[in-house]
């Protein structure tokens, strides 16, 4: 075994339905704008571009798994006055591979889970404006509860699945997976022109209209049909 200078640090797992064994997270990607109404209520053109991505932190400190049944609570983060949620549908990939055919990426799919991308976005928006990169808004410490990892072929037909988030009881997002711009298969064949996908790799795949600011002491609760959803507290 190799030594180091300073501790290593832990690989992240993900609880998977069925199993004692977890699900080592590699890299977080996500899809940015990948729901229409989304995009609309952000103030963009949702024209079908090519999808674009950004990353979040692959450590425990960003990707915080939230057990099923329970309600996590979720630190309110530093340097921010509007921190919204995103609910997603989270893609765990476990077969890698580079320039993926559409019809071939569902074989590339571990299984799937409720997500939640929190956003600063104040800093989100400030560096957007700047034309700078969205790291500060987008990759902070618990920025990417996930919820339990169910294997593809447990979660049902999940490209035409609802999704929802809410706030206190209150529905704010209430779409179907279907309403994406890029399907999921289109997501990953895209993503792995870019990068080399490897087992382990979270693609967090976009959110639905409806986002908006939450405060302390309130819960979310995101839900995707076929899947355990997720539950957390701000405080």
């Amino acid at each position: 075994m190799p030594s180091y200078v300073i501790p290593a640090h832990d690989i992240v797992g993900l609880p998977v339905a069925g199993t004692s064994s977890l699900f080592p997270v590699r890299r977080v990607y996500c899809v940015g704008r990948n729901y229409a109404a989304h995009a609309r209520e952000m103030g963009f053109d949702p024209d079908r571009e090519p999808p674009f991505f950004f990353c979040k932190p692959n450590d425990a400190q960003a990707v915080v798994p939230v057990p099923p049944g329970a309600v996590l609570e979720l630190p309110y983060p530093q340097v921010t006055n509007n921190l919204h949620y995103e609910c997603e549908l989270v893609v765990a990939i476990g077969k890698g591979g580079s320039d993926i055919a559409v019809e071939d990426a569902a074989g590339h799919i571990f299984g799937y889970a409720v997500g939640l991308d929190m956003t600063r976005r104040d800093l989100q928006f400030k560096m957007r404006d700047a034309g700078r990169p969205w790291e500060i808004g987008k990759a902070f410490d618990y920025s990417a509860p996930v919820g339990l990892i169910h294997r593809a072929a447990e979660a049902g037909d999940i490209n035409h699945a609802a999704i929802r988030l809410e706030v206190d009881g209150v529905t704010k997002q209430s779409a179907t997976i279907d309403h994406l711009i890029w399907s999921i298969s289109e997501t990953i064949a895209n993503l792995s022109t870019l990068f080399a996908l490897a087992p382990g790799d979270l693609i967090f795949s976009g959110t639905p209209e409806g986002v908006g600011a939450v405060v302390r002491g309130q819960t979310l609760v995101g839900e995707v049909d076929g899947l355990s959803g997720i539950a957390v507290k701000l405080v």
